[in-house]
């Protein structure tokens, strides 16, 4: 595995793979990897010749300066990991070669930016948008990664690559959870032994309404029930619980078995929030 640090340094090995038609997969990830990282990169390595995997804690997607700062540093383990998974390179550049000057233009995802993360974390999706528009610009790969758990991110890079005509195939890698259920977050390791415990409050949540909804159940009393749960458990609190369209993120308040829905919940545990969500119609 070959580490990479610049552009510059990998313009010459990009148009090296180009010339022998080799497809180039790409992994973007901000380091302090777990096995729903890997399993992206084994994806990777599975379906196509040459993978890259950048680790990049990208400081402009932070709305709390606090969260950027405690963000877990575990480098010399992560490239250990890429290395035994096969990784071919990897990208570790500094926040001033992605960012020479302060980025000053803003991208607006439309209304699928506005609800859920969007509301909930101001700028977070703008800040997404232009690192990864930065990274494919660097990396020109021919297919990238990327996991269901952020699914509203999702939504955003698909609109991002559908907007600005990238020639990159998308994939999507289903959840990977442990083995209670807890969807893997590199948030995880800030969790004390009772907040980690608590915690699967999010995946009994999502398991529970998905039942009661094809149960009969209406939307809005499973909504209440849940809140009600959340309530019960000390060191939880719930920021939404909402049914959504996957592409759009358009609420629904009302189970439709003929239309596409996922389950999405986002909830503090302690001090540390966490995400999750469920396919209810894939």
């Amino acid at each position: 595995m070959k580490r990479i640090n610049t552009p510059a340094e990998w313009n010459p090995l990009w148009l090296s793979h180009l010339q022998k038609n080799e497809r180039i997969g790409f992994v973007p990830t901000m380091g302090a990897l777990h096995q729903g990282h890997l399993d992206l990169v084994q994806k990777s390595v599975q379906n196509t010749d040459i993978t890259l995997v950048s680790i990049f804690v990208n400081p402009t997607q932070f709305n709390n300066p606090e969260d950027f700062k405690k963000y877990p540093n575990t480098l010399g383990d992560d490239l250990e990991k890429l290395e035994s998974a096969g990784v071919d390179y990897v990208f570790v550049p500094e926040v001033n070669t992605i960012y020479p000057e302060k980025a000053e233009l803003k991208l607006d995802f439309g209304d699928v930016e506005r609800v859920l993360e969007g509301e909930f974390r101001p700028g977070h999706f703008n800040g997404v948008g232009v690192v990864v528009s930065k990274l494919f610009h660097f990396i020109r790969p021919h297919v990238a990664f990327f996991g269901q758990k952020d699914l509203q991110q999702v939504a955003i890079i698909k609109r991002l690559v559908r907007d600005l005509s990238f020639p990159i195939e998308l994939e999507i890698v289903p959840t990977r959870r442990e083995e209670d259920g807890l969807a893997m977050s590199s948030r995880n390791l800030r969790l004390n032994p009772e907040e980690r415990i608590q915690a699967l409050i999010l995946i009994q949540s999502l398991e529970k309404a998905k039942r009661e909804l094809f149960d009969g159940k209406s939307w809005l009393q499973v909504q209440k029930e849940i809140e009600r749960d959340f309530q019960q458990v000390p060191l939880a609190k719930l920021d939404y619980f909402e049914l959504v369209h996957p592409d759009t993120f358009e609420s629904q308040t009302e189970f439709n078995q003929e239309k596409k829905s996922s389950i999405c919940v986002a909830a503090y545990l302690g001090g540390i929030r966490l995400i999750d969500n469920l396919p209810i119609i894939p």
